[in-house]
């Protein structure tokens, strides 16, 4: 009798943790769920928000670290570190 409370007090500790955890969750992931109000979305429209600011630029910069690199990959571009591609 005395194992079978030592087993209650464990699994309603364990089962206490599980609570508290997936309350923490809850009231952490509160704030994911709103919508971008309209006067927000000037701001987030912005080119410097953007992930890729310039693709241009970017590809270029990229070209020229594959070439200088003696290495292909990741761009899809054949070729050598040459720069003849």
């Amino acid at each position: 009798m005395v194992v079978h409370k030592v087993v209650a007090k464990v699994v309603n500790r364990a089962v206490n943790k599980v609570v508290v955890v997936l309350l923490l969750t809850l009231v952490s992931t509160g704030c994911v769920f709103q919508k971008v109000k309209p006067w927000e979305r000037d701001i987030l429209a912005q080119d410097k928000m953007k992930l890729d600011p310039n693709p241009v630029e970017t590809a270029l910069d990229e070209h020229i670290y594959f070439s200088k690199e003696a290495a292909s990959g990741g761009q899809g571009v054949g070729g050598g570190g040459c720069g003849c591609n």
